[in-house]
């Protein structure tokens, strides 16, 4: 004989009118907001009927079945989001159930709960083995067995968010892996350019300075050539003058080949660059200086390149022309863009009369590789200022 699932100590208070409908109504509320669908397994049908009605008071949808066969084919055709399945029943017991559920990758995930009477044998251990993760015993608690459901379900739904967070966390990893390798091509797109470019103007560099000064001596040595049986002496200090022109040539050579070649920031971050860059300008020119950098938004490599060339040939130009004896250097970024100035004291000059001295040009050209730009406000007397603005490339 079949046990009663319910207490009977309960089970008068369930089938009350008064106490169904409060039931009915203060649980619905409860189940609103946590609805599930319940695969119920019992070869008694008394069982069925009751468990079916109270779990359908709650809210959840109900299917219920009598033997372990009609399980596994419902479960498979709807997976449930539980399984309320009695042990001891004829031909496949519930043990054989679970196993043979957690076998089918359809339902291997559906959490399953053995109900047994007290008057059967519980093996807990086998119970959990084949895959069951809880256990009721009969005769029941009513609250005891919506609490170890809820708790089931409760758990299944974390599991569903987990595993939709997982997906949408590596569905985000792969647009950020997409965007930052964007973004690598786009500055070693950027570094490429910048690095043309900055051969492209040594090349002038050398053109210009190199071919100055090769004018320069081959004029002195035709002055030695006309003066050798004239006056020797002459002819001499034109030699002279022509192996100091040679000299400085080799040497312009040496040091834009060195350009070339080297690293501008040699592995160092922009700001220990610049400290260092600072610290031979003072050294050589006695030139006091006063820096402003606050580089709390970094910027790409290329840029960081940009700036240390622009500052550099700026002081170059400082320490040889300017006759300057104070230099101001601010260096700002934000989310959006960089911002440079580099200002002196020096004698100035006229930029109408020399629209690309001071190494305008050259500055202009860098800048602008980066979408950046460079301009010089100086007026003869009163100093020299070159402003730069790089904007944040987007990807």
């Amino acid at each position: 004989m079949h046990q009663s699932a319910i207490d009977p100590a309960v089970e008068p208070a369930l089938t009350s009118p008064e106490s169904s409908h409060q039931d009915s109504v203060g649980l619905a509320r409860s189940v609103a907001s946590s609805p599930g669908d319940i695969l119920l397994v019992d070869d008694t049908l008394d069982n069925l009927r009751i468990l079916t009605a109270l779990l359908s008071q709650r809210g959840y949808d109900v299917r219920g079945v009598r033997t372990g066969a009609a399980a596994l084919m419902g479960a498979a055709a709807q997976p449930p989001d539980l399984i309320l399945l009695d042990i001891n029943m004829p031909g496949m017991s519930g043990y054989e159930v679970c196993q043979k559920l957690k076998e089918n990758p359809k339902t291997s995930a559906v959490p399953v709960i053995f109900i047994s009477a007290l008057n059967e044998v519980l093996d807990k251990v086998k119970a959990f083995s084949v895959g069951g993760v809880d256990y009721i015993t009969k005769p029941f608690q009513v609250e005891e067995v919506f609490a170890r459901i809820e708790n089931q379900l409760a758990i299944q739904r974390l599991q569903t968010q987990l595993h939709t967070r997982n997906s949408q966390l590596q569905i985000a990893e792969g647009e950020l892996s997409e965007a930052l390798e964007k973004s690598r091509s786009l500055n070693n797109r950027i570094a490429e350019m910048t690095t043309l470019e900055e051969r492209n103007r040594i090349a002038r560099d050398i053109h210009d300075s190199l071919g100055h000064a090769l004018v320069a001596l081959n004029i002195q040595i035709e002055a030695a050539l006309t003066l050798w049986t004239i006056d020797a002496e002459q002819a001499y200090s034109s030699l002279q003058e022509a192996k100091q022109l040679g000299s400085k040539a080799l040497s312009s050579v040496r040091t834009s080949v060195a350009e070339i070649r080297a690293d501008a920031l040699q592995g160092k971050l922009l700001e220990q660059a610049l400290d260092a860059l600072l610290v031979e300008f003072q050294q050589t020119s006695q030139i006091k200086t006063t820096v402003e950098i606050d580089l709390s938004y970094p910027f790409p490599n290329a840029v960081n390149i940009a700036v240390y060339r622009i500052v550099q040939e700026g002081l170059t130009n400082i320490c040889k022309y300017a006759l300057a004896t104070t230099v101001h250097l601010t260096l700002t970024t934000t989310q959006k863009n960089l911002q440079l100035s580099l200002k002196d004291d020096g004698g100035g000059f006229c930029l109408e009369a020399s629209p690309s001295g001071f190494g305008l040009q050259g500055m202009q050209e860098r800048a602008a590789t980066l979408g950046g730009q460079v301009t010089i406000t100086s007026k003869t007397g009163e100093g020299c200022h070159i402003t730069a603005s790089f904007p944040r490339l987007s990807d």
